[in-house]
């Protein structure tokens, strides 16, 4: 291998990690060119859903009206009445109820705002539906075509009863818990044994809901909106830049997530059967996907048993989905911190049991978040600065021989004695004990941690809203830039942390090429030298639309490592590293080699098997 290559190795594999891993955030340009040849179909199936939706309110237009005039029927008293709200409100959350359907038709989140500075709406009840379905012998119970009576409603309490005309009822009860986002649900049946059928186990779900746009940017928002699930075992989710359909057993809890906030419904028995399925919605409509879950789920006819539920319905935050998942009802952990992706798993450790902490402890000083991304840079690279020093001292031990390298390069000055130049100087840096490859590792050792925030500061919602120079939200992209037409790649803005990004990732490539060891096919260092040169105008089309606080976060990381690599320049001899190698040369020159195990049973064999031809030699000549 030729002595430039170690630290050149390093960077082009974390730059092609990144490179790999953004290519794969972003659509292709096969989805792209699909998104656009499905946007016809999508239409189409607009128009198809919303014949559906007529035909599902004449279908209850006529349930109803079946209900009211059979009075015969046990449902008859429950299909009849005004719709009422009702509210749920604690120091965090507004939940508003109707009793049709007994469902929760709102949620307001007290602590966040919206866009445009107003309270932050979940959903409403043009954005939400959730619907249970019982079949019973001789007819079936769908809640959301029902009329509740309220039973107990305080400040965090509500029972919503559907009473039968046979004497029996179906409870809804819900319980907001204090200082929480957690909603506790229960349906428990009363003297209803009669109206379903002995067999009958489960409720039918179907649960939907248009996911909001709450961030400035579309593309972004739109690639951390996903459709997640939980099982005993892990968490996935369905993809996120296409519609996707799945059918699934034994899932925990099912979430309608966007960036930083997420509805999420948890059965303690389980969702014995699902079909989940989460589609795109065209930009400019203020959404950002369809989700929806066709769910079975545990039921007791007998009322002996209520179906136990939870409802969260709130920030995604590490810290306060961890605390939530305490307050499971079942007594089990629900993970809903899993919820974040943080990334693959080394990475995903680094941020669950490092950086999630550190960035909790400079965020209770109540310092600007600018001020935070910054210290968290530079505790970062004070903790990666000693594999940082081995690979920059790896790399001027190789620099330091540059005049044994120049007279290899003078003795081989033809192309065809490439190999025996590489040759030669393999071994001029096995005689010093130098490896071109030592300076990779320090690098490969450093990479989950480089990565760890690629993850972590887009999912961070501590950062949004937060204002920090010219960027009025650290969670999206700062367009200082901005015009009104889209050119190709880059969209219709450019972000200045994104630019500066770029700019001193190019003088850091061109400062790291220069402080590469002599030797190596000019050529090939050409080649290398424009990939490299080539990677920081990437990453302006690849994190244009990322957010501010990730740019700037990068921004800050590689200027930092342009200061330590000239304050390495200053400190470190490699006159004096030269007379080093050299000592330590003579010295193993002095000193009797020491044969390893391997080798010295290798010789014993060998010695050996000498003796056994011997002495069968000795015995042929008698």
């Amino acid at each position: 291998m030729n002595n430039n290559k170690s630290t050149i190795i390093g960077w082009i594999l974390i730059f092609a990690v990144m490179v790999g891993f953004i290519w794969m955030n972003n659509p292709s340009e096969e989805q792209r060119a699909e998104y656009e040849r499905a946007q016809a179909v999508r239409d189409s199936i607009a128009l198809v859903e919303a014949q559906k939706e007529l035909d599902k309110s004449l279908a209850e237009a006529r349930y109803n009206q079946t209900l009211l005039q059979d009075s015969t029927s046990v449902l008859h008293l429950a299909a009849q009445g005004e719709e009422q709200t009702f509210t749920l409100e604690n120091e965090l959350l507004k939940l508003t109820f109707s009793n049709r359907g007994a469902r929760v038709t709102s949620a307001v989140l007290k602590e966040y705002t919206n866009q445009e500075g107003l309270p932050l709406e979940l959903f409403n009840a043009d954005d939400e539906s959730i619907n249970f379905m019982l079949d019973g012998k001789n007819e079936n119970i769908i809640t959301e075509k029902l009329y509740f009576q309220p039973v107990t409603y305080t400040d965090s309490t509500l029972v919503l009863r559907m009473i039968a005309s046979n004497g029996g009822y179906l409870d809804f009860s819900y319980r907001l818990l204090p200082e929480s986002y957690m909603l506790n649900f229960s349906i428990q049946a009363h003297d209803m044994q009669n109206f379903f059928p002995s067999s009958m186990k489960t409720i039918n779900v179907d649960w939907a809901q248009r996911v909001r746009q709450q961030e400035k940017g579309y593309t972004f928002e739109q690639r951390y909106t996903t459709l997640t699930y939980h099982t005993e075992k892990d968490t996935e989710h369905l993809n996120e830049m296409k519609a996707q359909t799945e059918e699934l057993a034994g899932l925990e809890w099912i979430a309608f997530k966007d960036q930083f906030f997420s509805s999420i419904f948890i059965a303690d028995q389980q969702f014995k059967s699902a079909n989940i399925k989460s589609s795109p919605i065209n930009e400019g409509s203020g959404y950002l996907k369809n989700m929806e879950a066709e769910t079975t789920v545990f039921f007791d006819p007998s009322g002996e048993k209520a179906s136990q539920f939870q409802f969260y319905f709130g920030p995604n935050q590490y810290q306060t989905l961890k605390e939530s998942s305490k307050l499971s009802t079942s007594g089990k952990n629900l993970h809903l911190d899993k919820l974040i992706y943080f990334g693959w798993p080394i990475v995903r450790w680094v941020n669950r049991f490092f950086v999630v902490y550190l960035f909790d402890w400079l965020n209770s000083w109540g310092i600007n978040m600018g001020i935070v991304l910054l210290l968290l840079t530079l505790i970062v690279k004070a903790i990666v600065f000693p594999f940082t020093y081995k690979q920059y001292v790896s790399t001027a031990k190789m620099r330091s021989l540059k005049p044994y390298i120049d007279k290899i390069n003078a003795k081989y000055p033809n192309p065809e004695d490439a190999l025996q130049k590489q040759q030669e100087t393999m071994q001029l840096y096995s005689k010093y004990g130098v490896s071109p490859m030592s300076g990779c590792l320090p690098t490969l050792i450093q990479m989950p941690v480089w990565m760890a925030l690629f993850f972590f500061i887009p999912n961070a919602i501590e950062l949004r809203g937060q204002k920090f120079l010219w960027a009025n939200d650290l969670s999206a992209y700062d367009d200082l830039l901005h015009w009104n037409f889209n050119l190709p790649l880059l969209g219709d803005h450019i972000s200045l942390f994104c630019l500066l990004f770029s700019i001193v990732n190019i003088v850091n490539t061109l400062y790291t090429m220069n402080q590469q060891p002599a030797g190596g096919d000019p050529q090939q260092q050409k080649m290398m030298k424009w990939m490299m040169l080539l990677m920081p105008v990437i990453f302006i089309f690849a994190l244009n639309n990322y957010s501010a606080g990730l740019n700037y976060y990068y921004f800050i990381s590689t200027l930092t490592s342009i200061l330590i690599m000239l304050v390495l320049r200053k400190t470190v001899d490699e006159k004096q590293l030269l007379v080093q190698l050299e000592a330590n040369y003579a010295k193993q020159q002095q000193q009797p080699k020491k044969k390893s195990n391997m080798m010295a049973r290798i010789e014993a064999m060998q010695k050996q098997l000498e003796e056994q031809q011997r002495l069968q030699q000795q015995q042929q000549k008698k």
